[in-house]
């Protein structure tokens, strides 16, 4: 084999390991979204059975994470990939780690739904939850899909949605509080919704991480413990960057 034809089959296997790693990814995204819709109808649904699936579904997004982290290492130590290459093996492994720990927040969904089964649930049916989890929901499928697309708009569209979740949770504590406070033999249940609403928090928090890692990816630039406001500006400043780049 010809070196040009070489260098063209070993770059041609490298991109095929870079689109695996990323398929395997949006894999197990999938499977941590379908954990997470399935824990919150669990609870509102009062379905045990559904809640203890959910709890088993855990160790597959594990496996899962180990598998596509040997991937990465393996890409690692063969390919010795640079620049934007090497942006996205490191997003990728941040990123399985905020969809294991989603998971891990799901597993809580699932075994809380269960306890909560075998109970009378109240007149609203957990309402303020549900509101939540598909306010949740709908951030972690806009982080999944800002990934599959690479889409630095959309990433940034899901992480503003983060304060209306750290609100919603607030509301959520004080209403358990109220509860709490006027009639003690709730202490349990609020408790229990609390816990339930803290989970669905933190899977916010995770899925703002992973658009994140979607701006880092595509601008190389670590937005961690930024403000929306200043991200925005950030990335205004790089696209001018890009923009005047190309035009010269």
């Amino acid at each position: 084999m010809e070196t040009s034809d070489l260098s063209h089959h070993i770059m041609s296997r490298f991109n095929a390991d870079l689109e695996g790693v990323r398929s395997s990814v949006l894999q197990m995204g999938g499977l941590v979204e379908q954990q997470l819709l399935d824990g919150v109808k669990a609870l509102y649904t009062g379905d045990s059975r559904l809640g203890e699936e959910v709890v088993r579904l855990d160790h597959r997004v594990n496996a899962m994470e180990v598998a596509i982290d040997e991937d990465c290492s393996r890409i690692l130590a063969t390919r010795s990939p640079t620049a934007s290459d090497l942006r996205l093996i490191v997003a990728v492994i941040k990123t399985i780690t905020d969809l294991e720990r989603i998971g891990d927040e799901a597993e809580k969904l699932g075994r809380i739904a269960s306890r909560l089964a075998s109970l009378e649930r109240p007149a609203d049916r957990y309402r303020e939850i549900k509101h939540i989890g598909d306010l949740v929901a709908d951030m972690l499928h806009g982080a999944l899909d800002a990934v599959a697309r690479m889409d630095t708009e959309a990433a940034l569209a899901v992480a503003r949605k983060d304060r209306t979740v750290d609100e919603e949770y607030e509301a959520v504590q004080r209403q358990c509080i109220t509860f709490m406070m006027e009639d003690p033999r709730s202490i349990r249940r609020a408790l229990d919704v609390l816990f339930v609403a803290r989970a669905l928090e933190r899977i916010g928090d995770h899925a703002k991480n992973i658009c994140e890692y979607v701006i880092y990816m595509v601008f190389a630039k670590d937005i961690r413990h930024l403000s929306i406001e200043d991200v925005e500006t950030e990335l205004g400043a790089a696209r001018g960057d890009r923009a005047g780049g190309a035009g010269r």
